[in-house]
């Protein structure tokens, strides 16, 4: 059992107010001007604190702090409180009731809930969980909204254009359900505890730990109560390790353990790079007249051009009030530096098919979160010794389908499936300390999920041609549709998210309205409704690995993209205190846990590590 902490990590934090500098037009040219003339005279201000940059060992205010961690014994250990984490967990002790085994489960979750972090669209395809609790009904799942009507369309700045939805189509959404993914969530927790998990929220796995043959041996938590400065406080308080025969990963996309793991073990040494979207959400209160329980709309086209890969959601939930859940996504390939996620979808909000729904209407809820688009091609290596990986960590989402959850469910049960033989056997026969387990590789290769990944491999990296979106709308049709994705061919994806922004100086810059406050909004209004706190006097978890990059080359080349893309208003560029020039300012208290930044910077010099446990966004059922 986890000891009681000394220390909250959820004090009280504030959305500091953003002052908004205006380089969106300014030359790349005047900001490397700008630093040479005073380089030689300032030097890079100091932006990092955090103990993965700037050794704790090195720094002589850690002398004679107890570092000691206590530790914890479990047979399987699970990062992540989402869908996957969930279902193996669940499945696991499904297992061990039905073979009269002892098994303890423990389920780590950096939210301060289950369910807190959660955001999706969602649509569920609710396969998976009629496997895992064929009486879900019964058992109370809040899936409220089955879907009856289902529409698609191609947007331009002033019309729409209706395309059939014909059967087969991975957009069609026949027996599938509307649903607050959060709220999905925070019940799937509430079975699990049922069935005797150990389900420890406010914890964040911080560190992989490893047995002395290189095997996975558990995970550390975060250490909590250090200054912002990276200095310890009196309530300074060292995380606690967790040890199993198996460890699973099901942190979600671009999980930072996850990114350790790829490089300790080679995991991506024979799968291409995983590319990546940032999906943006809102929840409105509607006027009663305008909503149609079980409608769910997708778009694609405008705001965006045909080379920028996105589309948007609009679903009419039927959950006692007159609400809808809205949300835009852009593939995060885009090139255009001054491109804005958040901005393109204040925008599009406001086209002649969109705003009549919204007019009078009340905006509830916001969020924000990335989202894995590369497929079965960028699928990694899921087992090494002591661990796997699950869910949509290493990513399992159908993309042309906008629905990852029932693979990701799945993914776990299998993962659970195969784990449990080999953890209860009465002798682990293992050439390691930790638990290997292949079979659960092929236990996916064999499942429903590979065969459905298979067949849409292509759909998303046909989009890059000349033609962008119309070209890979007419492959989806024809490949798909007629040949059921029976290509004889695998496409290729561009390349790494980070790579494909071009420089400034050879992109338009973007002419954003202004918001009006009724159906579109700023930035910090937006993020205030996410419900985001953080222990403000902690050092900032978006850590820069040189803290003059962000200058000298992001600023200088592409005119800062992290002050756009970020959909949390995190990153600014703000003047320097003493003479000309500027600096890069984080409000690491505004962090909504996209991930955005550790993908889409160009310089790859951002790394997102986990803040206090607790910490982050507060979504209600997003």
């Amino acid at each position: 059992m986890f000891p009681a902490s000394r220390y909250s990590s959820k004090a009280h934090g504030c959305i500091r107010a953003l002052k908004t500098v205006q380089t969106e037009h300014a030359a790349p040219q005047l900001y490397t001007t700008l630093h040479r003339r005073k380089c030689s005279s300032v030097s890079t201000p100091r932006i990092t604190t955090h103990y993965t940059i700037h050794s704790r060992d090195k720094d002589p205010r850690w002398e004679g702090i107890e570092m000691e961690r206590f530790a914890d014994e479990a047979d399987v250990v699970i990062v992540g409180g989402g869908p996957a984490g969930l279902s193996a967990a669940i499945r696991l002790k499904q297992l061990a009731n039905e073979h009269e085994k002892e098994l303890r489960v423990c389920l780590v979750e950096k939210a301060s809930q289950i369910g807190a972090h959660t955001l999706s669209g969602a649509c569920l395809e609710p396969s998976a969980l009629s496997e895992l609790f064929p009486d879900w009904k019964e058992r109370g799942a809040p899936m409220n909204t089955p879907v009856t009507e289902d529409v698609f369309n191609i947007l331009t700045e002033k019309h729409r254009i209706p395309v059939p939805i014909l059967p087969g189509l991975p957009m069609r959404n026949h027996g599938n359900y509307i649903v607050r993914l959060g709220n999905f969530v925070r019940w799937l927790g509430e079975q699990a505890e049922e069935l005797g998990v150990e389900l420890y929220p406010g914890y964040a796995a911080a560190e992989v730990l490893f047995h002395e043959d290189g095997s996975v041996k558990g995970i550390a938590t975060n250490d909590v109560g250090i200054a912002k400065d990276g200095s310890p406080k009196d309530v300074f308080e060292r995380g606690m390790e967790l040890h199993a025969k198996v460890t699973l990963f099901g942190e979600g996309c671009h999980g930072h353990l996850a990114k350790q793991l790829y490089k300790q073990f080679n995991l991506r040494e024979n799968c291409e790079p995983q590319t990546y979207a940032i999906g943006l959400k809102e929840v409105w209160m509607i006027d009663e007249k305008k909503w149609r329980p079980g409608r769910v709309e997708h778009t694609v086209g405008w705001p965006l051009n045909r080379n920028t890969y996105g589309g948007s959601f609009l679903y009419h939930l039927n959950e006692g009030e007159p609400l809808v859940a809205l949300g835009f996504v852009v593939g995060l390939d885009y090139t255009n530096p001054y491109l804005s996620p958040f901005r393109e979808f204040q925008r599009w909000k406001h086209h002649p098919s969109v705003a009549p729904t919204l007019e009078g209407g009340n905006r509830i809820a916001y969020g924000a979160r990335a989202l894995n688009e590369g497929g079965i091609q960028s699928i990694p290596k899921l087992t090494f010794p002591g661990g796997l990986l699950i869910g949509c960590s290493p990513g399992f989402m159908n993309v042309p389908k906008i629905k990852g959850t029932h693979t990701a469910m799945k993914s776990g049960m299998l993962a659970a499936e195969a784990i449990f033989p080999k953890i209860t056997a009465e002798s682990l026969d293992s050439e390691t300390t930790g638990l290997h387990i292949p079979e659960y590789t092929e236990a996916l290769k064999n499942s429903w999920v590979w065969k459905e990944l298979h067949s849409v491999r292509n759909i998303r990296p046909s989009f890059h041609n000349y033609f962008g979106l119309y070209g890979g709308m007419i492959y989806t049709g024809v490949f798909y549709w007629i040949f059921r994705g029976k290509e004889p061919w695998t496409l290729k994806h561009a390349g790494l998210d980070a790579n494909q922004l071009k420089p400034a100086k050879e992109c338009t810059p973007i002419e954003y309205p202004k918001p009006d406050g009724k159906i579109s909004f700023d930035l910090l209004s937006s993020v205030a409704l996410s419900g985001t706190n953080h222990e403000g006097d902690q050092p900032p978890h978006l850590t820069l690995k040189n803290d003059s990059v962000p200058v000298e080359r992001n600023l200088a080349i592409y005119d800062g993209p992290e002050q756009r893309f970020c959909p949390a208003g995190v990153y600014e560029y703000v003047p320097l205190e003493t003479g000309d020039g500027m600096r890069l300012q984080i409000n690491a208290q505004n962090c909504v846990h996209c991930k955005t930044c550790d993908i889409k910077d160009p310089s790859q010099n951002i790394n997102w590590v986990v803040p206090e446990g607790g910490g982050g966004p507060a979504y209600n059922g997003l």
